[in-house]
Protein backbone atom coordinates (compact mmCIF):
# COMPACT_ATOMS: atom_id res chain seq x y z
CA UNK A 1 0.00 0.00 0.00
CA UNK A 2 2.56 2.25 0.23
CA UNK A 3 4.05 1.52 -2.60
CA UNK A 4 1.22 3.72 -4.65
CA UNK A 5 2.00 7.06 -3.07
CA UNK A 6 5.46 7.13 -3.72
CA UNK A 7 4.51 6.09 -7.66
CA UNK A 8 2.46 8.59 -7.27
CA UNK A 9 5.11 11.68 -6.51
CA UNK A 10 7.57 10.21 -8.72
CA UNK A 11 5.21 10.33 -11.79
CA UNK A 12 4.21 14.04 -10.37
CA UNK A 13 7.96 14.93 -10.72
CA UNK A 14 8.26 13.33 -13.60
CA UNK A 15 5.72 15.87 -15.47
CA UNK A 16 6.27 18.94 -13.54
CA UNK A 17 8.74 20.33 -16.33
CA UNK A 18 6.29 19.79 -18.76
CA UNK A 19 3.44 21.35 -16.67
CA UNK A 20 6.03 24.25 -15.84
CA UNK A 21 6.74 24.63 -19.89
CA UNK A 22 2.74 24.60 -20.75
CA UNK A 23 1.52 26.26 -18.12
CA UNK A 24 3.98 28.66 -16.20
CA UNK A 25 6.54 29.86 -18.25
CA UNK A 26 7.16 32.37 -20.95
CA UNK A 27 6.23 31.69 -24.26
CA UNK A 28 9.45 30.97 -26.72
CA UNK A 29 7.42 33.00 -29.47
CA UNK A 30 7.74 32.40 -33.65
CA UNK A 31 10.06 35.90 -34.01
CA UNK A 32 14.10 36.49 -33.18
CA UNK A 33 12.87 39.07 -30.55
CA UNK A 34 11.03 36.54 -28.92
CA UNK A 35 13.17 34.00 -28.87
CA UNK A 36 15.73 36.40 -27.55
CA UNK A 37 12.82 37.89 -24.86
CA UNK A 38 12.75 33.90 -23.69
CA UNK A 39 16.37 33.53 -23.87
CA UNK A 40 16.87 37.18 -21.05
CA UNK A 41 14.17 35.94 -19.30
CA UNK A 42 15.53 31.85 -18.69
CA UNK A 43 19.11 33.63 -17.98
CA UNK A 44 18.03 36.22 -15.32
CA UNK A 45 15.89 33.27 -14.02
CA UNK A 46 19.35 30.98 -13.16
CA UNK A 47 21.13 34.08 -12.31
CA UNK A 48 18.37 34.82 -9.64
CA UNK A 49 17.90 30.98 -8.78
CA UNK A 50 22.01 30.59 -8.68
CA UNK A 51 21.85 33.34 -6.21
CA UNK A 52 18.82 32.26 -4.04
CA UNK A 53 20.57 28.85 -3.82
CA UNK A 54 23.59 30.82 -2.77
CA UNK A 55 22.29 32.84 -0.09
CA UNK A 56 20.03 30.20 1.53
CA UNK A 57 22.17 27.40 1.85
CA UNK A 58 24.97 29.51 3.67
CA UNK A 59 21.94 30.90 5.95
CA UNK A 60 20.47 27.39 6.55
CA UNK A 61 24.31 25.57 6.85
CA UNK A 62 24.89 28.85 9.77
CA UNK A 63 21.86 28.18 11.45
CA UNK A 64 22.15 24.06 11.11
CA UNK A 65 26.01 24.20 12.33
CA UNK A 66 26.35 27.02 14.50
CA UNK A 67 23.48 26.73 16.23
CA UNK A 68 23.18 27.35 20.21
CA UNK A 69 22.72 23.58 21.45
CA UNK A 70 25.91 22.74 19.66
CA UNK A 71 27.33 25.32 22.31
CA UNK A 72 28.41 27.80 19.46
CA UNK A 73 28.92 31.90 20.55
CA UNK A 74 28.10 34.60 18.56
CA UNK A 75 31.56 36.37 17.46
CA UNK A 76 32.17 39.55 18.15
CA UNK A 77 33.80 41.80 15.23
CA UNK A 78 33.81 45.11 13.78
CA UNK A 79 33.40 46.33 10.33
CA UNK A 80 35.37 44.89 7.68
CA UNK A 81 36.26 47.20 4.77
CA UNK A 82 37.18 43.76 2.32
CA UNK A 83 34.46 42.21 3.16
CA UNK A 84 32.20 45.66 2.41
CA UNK A 85 33.98 46.31 -0.70
CA UNK A 86 33.56 42.81 -1.54
CA UNK A 87 29.48 42.92 -1.44
CA UNK A 88 29.70 46.37 -3.21
CA UNK A 89 31.49 44.87 -6.18
CA UNK A 90 29.81 41.21 -6.46
CA UNK A 91 25.89 42.47 -6.83
CA UNK A 92 27.49 45.22 -9.30
CA UNK A 93 29.29 42.87 -11.20
CA UNK A 94 25.75 40.16 -11.35
CA UNK A 95 23.57 43.58 -12.38
CA UNK A 96 26.46 44.26 -15.08
CA UNK A 97 25.87 40.64 -16.45
CA UNK A 98 22.53 41.30 -16.67
CA UNK A 99 22.26 44.55 -17.91
CA UNK A 100 24.29 44.46 -21.10
CA UNK A 101 21.74 41.16 -22.56
CA UNK A 102 18.66 43.20 -21.41
CA UNK A 103 19.94 46.33 -23.19
CA UNK A 104 21.24 44.55 -26.91
CA UNK A 105 17.36 42.89 -26.28
CA UNK A 106 15.50 46.31 -25.33
CA UNK A 107 17.21 48.04 -27.98
CA UNK A 108 16.35 45.76 -30.97
CA UNK A 109 12.73 45.65 -29.57
CA UNK A 110 12.70 49.11 -30.44
CA UNK A 111 14.23 49.31 -33.78
CA UNK A 112 11.56 49.76 -36.35
CA UNK A 113 13.69 50.69 -39.20
CA UNK A 114 13.66 49.54 -42.95
CA UNK A 115 10.31 48.22 -42.62
CA UNK A 116 8.90 46.15 -45.29
CA UNK A 117 5.05 46.91 -44.71
CA UNK A 118 3.40 48.84 -41.95
CA UNK A 119 -0.08 48.67 -39.83
CA UNK A 120 -1.56 50.70 -38.24
CA UNK A 121 -3.57 49.39 -35.38
CA UNK A 122 -6.23 51.47 -33.78
CA UNK A 123 -8.23 50.24 -30.86
CA UNK A 124 -11.89 51.02 -29.88
CA UNK A 125 -14.33 50.48 -27.63
CA UNK A 126 -13.96 47.08 -28.20
CA UNK A 127 -12.88 46.03 -31.61
CA UNK A 128 -9.28 46.63 -33.61
CA UNK A 129 -9.01 48.37 -36.95
CA UNK A 130 -6.18 47.43 -39.01
CA UNK A 131 -5.13 49.59 -42.40
CA UNK A 132 -2.25 48.29 -44.31
CA UNK A 133 -0.05 51.49 -45.54
CA UNK A 134 0.05 52.47 -49.38
CA UNK A 135 -1.95 49.07 -50.30
CA UNK A 136 -5.54 50.93 -50.02
CA UNK A 137 -6.75 47.45 -47.55
CA UNK A 138 -8.59 48.52 -44.13
CA UNK A 139 -10.84 46.61 -42.08
CA UNK A 140 -12.34 46.14 -38.90
CA UNK A 141 -11.51 43.12 -37.09
CA UNK A 142 -14.48 42.13 -34.73
CA UNK A 143 -15.00 39.10 -31.24
CA UNK A 144 -16.54 36.10 -33.08
CA UNK A 145 -17.56 34.16 -30.36
CA UNK A 146 -20.73 33.69 -30.23
CA UNK A 147 -23.46 35.23 -27.54
CA UNK A 148 -24.70 31.99 -26.33
CA UNK A 149 -21.34 31.08 -25.72
CA UNK A 150 -21.01 34.08 -23.62
CA UNK A 151 -24.68 33.65 -21.47
CA UNK A 152 -23.72 29.94 -21.11
CA UNK A 153 -26.70 28.68 -22.82
CA UNK A 154 -24.28 26.33 -25.28
CA UNK A 155 -20.93 24.73 -25.10
CA UNK A 156 -17.59 26.70 -25.33
CA UNK A 157 -15.18 26.75 -28.03
CA UNK A 158 -11.64 26.05 -28.13
CA UNK A 159 -10.81 29.46 -28.77
CA UNK A 160 -13.65 30.86 -26.48
CA UNK A 161 -13.31 34.69 -26.19
CA UNK A 162 -10.17 34.43 -29.07
CA UNK A 163 -11.64 34.31 -32.32
CA UNK A 164 -12.33 37.01 -34.60
CA UNK A 165 -14.42 37.37 -37.55
CA UNK A 166 -11.12 39.18 -39.87
CA UNK A 167 -7.88 38.09 -38.31
CA UNK A 168 -4.73 40.53 -39.08
CA UNK A 169 -3.04 38.73 -42.64
CA UNK A 170 0.74 38.99 -42.09
CA UNK A 171 3.84 37.55 -44.16
CA UNK A 172 6.12 35.95 -42.88
CA UNK A 173 10.26 36.36 -43.32
CA UNK A 174 9.31 40.59 -43.87
CA UNK A 175 9.86 43.09 -41.33
CA UNK A 176 6.85 44.65 -40.34
CA UNK A 177 6.03 47.82 -38.62
CA UNK A 178 3.13 48.72 -36.09
CA UNK A 179 2.06 52.07 -35.99
CA UNK A 180 -0.29 51.53 -32.69
CA UNK A 181 -3.15 54.02 -31.70
CA UNK A 182 -6.36 54.47 -30.01
CA UNK A 183 -10.33 56.22 -30.76
CA UNK A 184 -11.21 56.73 -27.49
CA UNK A 185 -9.50 55.19 -24.01
CA UNK A 186 -5.89 53.38 -23.41
CA UNK A 187 -5.89 49.77 -24.97
CA UNK A 188 -2.81 47.59 -25.13
CA UNK A 189 -2.13 45.39 -28.29
CA UNK A 190 -0.61 42.28 -26.92
CA UNK A 191 0.56 38.89 -28.96
CA UNK A 192 2.95 37.02 -26.77
CA UNK A 193 3.85 35.02 -29.87
CA UNK A 194 5.66 38.08 -31.25
CA UNK A 195 6.76 39.42 -27.72
CA UNK A 196 4.93 42.62 -29.20
CA UNK A 197 3.16 44.43 -25.82
CA UNK A 198 2.51 48.14 -26.77
CA UNK A 199 -0.23 50.44 -25.26
CA UNK A 200 -2.81 52.36 -27.84
CA UNK A 201 -3.32 55.95 -26.72
CA UNK A 202 -6.11 58.32 -27.91
CA UNK A 203 -3.49 61.14 -29.41
CA UNK A 204 -0.38 59.04 -29.54
CA UNK A 205 1.20 56.59 -31.89
CA UNK A 206 3.51 54.02 -30.55
CA UNK A 207 5.74 52.16 -32.65
CA UNK A 208 6.59 48.19 -32.57
CA UNK A 209 7.56 46.08 -34.88
CA UNK A 210 8.09 42.20 -35.96
CA UNK A 211 9.20 39.64 -38.28
CA UNK A 212 7.47 36.35 -37.78
CA UNK A 213 9.32 33.36 -38.87
CA UNK A 214 6.79 30.67 -38.78
CA UNK A 215 3.07 30.80 -40.38
CA UNK A 216 0.50 29.89 -38.21
CA UNK A 217 -2.35 31.66 -36.75
CA UNK A 218 -1.25 33.55 -33.41
CA UNK A 219 -3.67 35.12 -30.49
CA UNK A 220 -3.95 37.64 -28.44
CA UNK A 221 -6.02 40.01 -26.10
CA UNK A 222 -6.46 43.41 -25.32
CA UNK A 223 -3.63 43.76 -22.03
CA UNK A 224 -5.15 47.27 -20.68
CA UNK A 225 -8.44 47.71 -19.05
CA UNK A 226 -10.38 49.23 -21.32
CA UNK A 227 -14.37 49.21 -20.01
CA UNK A 228 -16.77 46.87 -19.62
CA UNK A 229 -16.20 44.47 -22.71
CA UNK A 230 -12.36 44.49 -22.25
CA UNK A 231 -12.38 40.95 -22.13
CA UNK A 232 -13.78 41.05 -26.12
CA UNK A 233 -11.28 42.51 -27.94
CA UNK A 234 -9.17 39.05 -29.10
CA UNK A 235 -5.97 39.59 -31.84
CA UNK A 236 -5.88 37.06 -34.65
CA UNK A 237 -2.87 36.66 -36.54
CA UNK A 238 -2.93 34.57 -39.81
CA UNK A 239 0.66 34.39 -40.61
CA UNK A 240 1.38 33.24 -43.97
CA UNK A 241 3.98 32.70 -46.85
CA UNK A 242 5.20 35.77 -48.38
CA UNK A 243 3.45 34.40 -51.80
CA UNK A 244 0.21 33.40 -50.03
CA UNK A 245 0.12 36.68 -48.37
CA UNK A 246 0.80 38.86 -51.93
CA UNK A 247 -1.96 37.00 -53.18
CA UNK A 248 -4.48 37.73 -50.40
CA UNK A 249 -3.59 41.28 -50.37
CA UNK A 250 -4.43 41.55 -54.02
CA UNK A 251 -7.96 40.25 -53.22
CA UNK A 252 -8.28 41.96 -50.40
CA UNK A 253 -7.60 45.04 -52.52
CA UNK A 254 -10.21 43.67 -55.52
CA UNK A 255 -12.62 43.37 -52.74
CA UNK A 256 -12.49 46.48 -51.19
CA UNK A 257 -12.70 48.40 -54.75
CA UNK A 258 -15.87 46.29 -55.09
CA UNK A 259 -17.32 47.15 -52.05
CA UNK A 260 -16.81 51.04 -52.69
CA UNK A 261 -18.61 50.97 -56.41
CA UNK A 262 -21.06 48.89 -55.30
CA UNK A 263 -21.88 51.35 -52.20
CA UNK A 264 -22.24 54.30 -55.11
CA UNK A 265 -24.37 52.00 -56.64
CA UNK A 266 -26.79 52.40 -53.38
CA UNK A 267 -27.11 56.20 -53.21
CA UNK A 268 -29.86 56.32 -55.76
CA UNK A 269 -31.19 53.31 -54.22
CA UNK A 270 -34.51 52.95 -52.82
CA UNK A 271 -35.14 50.37 -49.88
CA UNK A 272 -38.61 49.51 -48.38
CA UNK A 273 -39.73 49.83 -45.05
CA UNK A 274 -39.86 46.44 -44.55
CA UNK A 275 -35.99 45.98 -45.84
CA UNK A 276 -34.84 48.74 -43.57
CA UNK A 277 -36.24 47.21 -40.55
CA UNK A 278 -35.04 43.48 -41.22
CA UNK A 279 -31.73 44.67 -41.86
CA UNK A 280 -31.56 47.24 -39.50
CA UNK A 281 -32.60 44.73 -36.60
CA UNK A 282 -30.14 42.47 -37.53
CA UNK A 283 -27.31 45.26 -37.42
CA UNK A 284 -28.64 46.57 -34.67
CA UNK A 285 -28.41 43.42 -32.38
CA UNK A 286 -24.81 42.62 -33.54
CA UNK A 287 -23.68 46.31 -33.38
CA UNK A 288 -25.77 48.06 -30.52
CA UNK A 289 -27.50 46.00 -28.30
CA UNK A 290 -24.62 45.16 -25.68
CA UNK A 291 -24.99 48.80 -24.80
CA UNK A 292 -28.48 50.37 -25.33
CA UNK A 293 -30.14 46.52 -24.46
CA UNK A 294 -32.09 44.58 -27.08
CA UNK A 295 -35.15 46.73 -25.54
CA UNK A 296 -33.61 49.89 -26.46
CA UNK A 297 -33.77 51.01 -22.97
CA UNK A 298 -30.33 51.20 -22.80
CA UNK A 299 -28.40 51.01 -18.93
CA UNK A 300 -29.63 54.08 -16.59
CA UNK A 301 -26.29 56.08 -15.81
CA UNK A 302 -24.18 54.17 -18.27
CA UNK A 303 -25.56 53.77 -21.78
CA UNK A 304 -28.70 56.07 -22.66
CA UNK A 305 -31.95 54.76 -23.96
CA UNK A 306 -32.98 54.76 -27.12
CA UNK A 307 -36.40 53.98 -26.53
CA UNK A 308 -38.51 57.60 -26.47
CA UNK A 309 -35.18 59.63 -27.13
CA UNK A 310 -36.00 62.80 -27.75
CA UNK A 311 -33.05 62.76 -30.45
CA UNK A 312 -34.13 60.11 -31.95
CA UNK A 313 -37.84 61.03 -32.44
CA UNK A 314 -37.43 64.58 -33.25
CA UNK A 315 -33.80 65.15 -35.01
CA UNK A 316 -32.92 63.02 -38.06
CA UNK A 317 -29.97 64.50 -39.01
CA UNK A 318 -28.47 64.68 -35.32
CA UNK A 319 -29.42 60.89 -35.46
CA UNK A 320 -27.48 60.24 -38.75
CA UNK A 321 -24.53 62.39 -37.23
CA UNK A 322 -24.30 60.39 -33.68
CA UNK A 323 -24.24 57.22 -35.51
CA UNK A 324 -21.80 58.21 -38.26
CA UNK A 325 -19.39 59.84 -36.17
CA UNK A 326 -20.26 59.02 -32.67
CA UNK A 327 -20.13 61.39 -29.48
CA UNK A 328 -16.65 62.58 -27.91
CA UNK A 329 -16.26 61.58 -24.31
CA UNK A 330 -18.57 58.70 -24.35
CA UNK A 331 -18.59 55.24 -25.59
CA UNK A 332 -20.28 56.13 -28.29
CA UNK A 333 -18.33 55.50 -31.30
CA UNK A 334 -18.22 56.11 -34.56
CA UNK A 335 -19.46 53.63 -36.99
CA UNK A 336 -18.81 55.64 -40.35
CA UNK A 337 -16.01 53.17 -41.49
CA UNK A 338 -17.40 50.16 -39.57
CA UNK A 339 -21.13 50.15 -41.79
CA UNK A 340 -21.44 50.01 -45.15
CA UNK A 341 -24.18 52.96 -46.12
CA UNK A 342 -26.89 50.02 -46.45
CA UNK A 343 -26.42 48.83 -42.86
CA UNK A 344 -25.95 52.36 -41.89
CA UNK A 345 -29.39 53.50 -43.17
CA UNK A 346 -30.87 50.27 -42.04
CA UNK A 347 -29.97 50.60 -38.59
CA UNK A 348 -31.11 54.06 -38.33
CA UNK A 349 -34.41 53.41 -39.53
CA UNK A 350 -35.17 50.64 -36.97
CA UNK A 351 -33.74 52.90 -34.32
CA UNK A 352 -36.53 55.68 -35.17
CA UNK A 353 -39.60 52.87 -35.72
CA UNK A 354 -38.31 49.93 -32.65
CA UNK A 355 -39.84 49.74 -29.68
CA UNK A 356 -43.20 52.02 -30.19
CA UNK A 357 -40.75 55.13 -31.57
CA UNK A 358 -42.50 54.76 -34.91
CA UNK A 359 -41.90 58.29 -36.59
CA UNK A 360 -42.66 56.40 -39.90
CA UNK A 361 -39.41 57.66 -41.14
CA UNK A 362 -37.23 56.18 -43.40
CA UNK A 363 -33.45 56.49 -43.96
CA UNK A 364 -31.93 55.01 -47.08
CA UNK A 365 -28.44 55.48 -48.19
CA UNK A 366 -28.50 58.41 -50.22
CA UNK A 367 -29.58 60.35 -47.32
CA UNK A 368 -26.09 58.82 -45.22
CA UNK A 369 -24.04 59.50 -48.62
CA UNK A 370 -24.98 63.35 -48.41
CA UNK A 371 -25.26 63.17 -44.33
CA UNK A 372 -21.09 62.27 -45.42
CA UNK A 373 -20.47 64.80 -48.07
CA UNK A 374 -22.04 67.66 -45.38
CA UNK A 375 -18.91 66.78 -42.79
Amino acid sequence: MRVKPIILLLSLLATLPVRAQGRLNMTQGVTDISQKVYGLHMTILIICAVIGVLVFGVMFWAIIHHRKSKGARAAQFHESTKVEILWTLIPFVILIAMAVPATRTLVAMEDASQSDLTVQITGSQWKWHYRYFDEGVEFYSLLATLPQQIEGRVAKGKNYLLEVDQPLVLPTDRKIRFLITSDDVIHSWWMPAFAVKKDAIPGFINEAWTRINQTGLYRGQCAELCGKDHGFMPIVVDARSPEEFDGWLAQARARQAEVKAAEQELVAMEMTMDELMQLGEQVYQRHCAACHQASGEGIPGAFPALKGSELILNDKAAHIDIVLYGKAGTAMQSFDKQLALKELAAVITYERNAWGNNTGEMVQPGDINQARQGQ
